[in-house]
């Protein structure tokens, strides 16, 4: 691509950063010194930052990683929590995860260090996520005398199956990154020198085909992960034909046939 991209919107804080290069958007957890703990304020950029890349066709694909080596994130800052007046405002909290679940774009979860509690949840609330070698996962709150509220035991289960989640959630123990591969928690492991190449070189691709199709495919496999099959099935059937009829797919089938390299406007 060429031509000036648009600056990122300001994020209020310098422990989150948002960088675009080639319509991949880079967002990191930058608080190392602190494994990468979520304030309020970071949970408040990073909802801002998945908003914006929603919005804009400078991104069309977001990897989602922590800065440091030691951490992805071990979650919300517990020392922050009592900033909040009454449980219930506890409850009605702005949600990272919630925002990333819900953002069109396509996301990936580069994984180093520890993914602990809501840093857990971050990763889970990815399409894809990747693990380096040095990797961990756990979802030690009940340690501390509460659960995870982030979407854990839907989203653990469904990744590595209801005991396996089972046994993270009423252990708090954690397990390293080739267990998590083998309970289809993340796709792949990788050398730790190597994940944030990896996990762009994967965004790279995702971001080089049809921006619709992609944002479509997002929202068919959340609907065949919850409804029933015959539903789905139908479902499916109709996001198809809209994707079928968009500017895109006709482009596409041009290309096909001249054997060259679409081009894809999000139309």
């Amino acid at each position: 691509m060429t031509g000036t991209r648009p600056a990122p919107p300001d994020l209020g804080t310098e422990h989150v950063r948002l960088g675009i290069a080639d319509r991949v958007a880079t967002l990191t957890l930058d608080r190392p010194a602190k494994l990468n703990a979520v304030t309020p304020e970071m949970s408040a950029a990073l909802v801002r930052a998945i908003e914006w890349c929603d919005t804009t066709d400078d991104v069309r694909a977001v990897v989602v990683t922590g800065a440091g080596g030691r951490a992805f994130s071990v979650g919300s800052d517990i020392r922050a929590l009592d900033r909040y007046a009454t449980p219930w405002d506890f409850r009605n909290r702005v949600d990272y995860c919630d925002a990333i679940r819900a953002a069109r774009t396509p996301t990936i979860a580069a994984v180093g260090g520890y993914a602990l509690g809501g840093g857990l949840e971050t990763a889970l609330s990815c399409d894809i996520r990747l693990a380096s070698d040095n990797a961990s996962f756990g979802a030690p709150e009940i340690t501390l005398g509460w659960i995870g509220g982030g979407g854990m035991a839907a989203f653990l289960s469904r990744a590595a199956g209801p005991s396996n989640a089972a046994m993270m959630l009423l252990t708090g123990e954690r397990i390293d990154s080739a267990q998590a591969l083998k309970w289809h928690l993340v796709s792949e492991v990788v050398p730790r020198a190597q994940l944030l190449d990896r996990a762009r070189t994967l965004a790279a691709v995702i971001a080089s085909r049809a921006p619709v199709a992609a944002e479509t495919a997002k929202i068919n496999l959340r609907a065949a992960a919850n409804l029933p099959e015959d539903q789905a099935l139908a479902y499916e059937r109709d996001l198809q034909t809209i994707c079928f009829a968009t500017e895109d797919a006709a482009e596409g089938r041009r290309a096909f046939a001249e054997k060259r390299t679409p081009v894809f406007r999000k139309r």
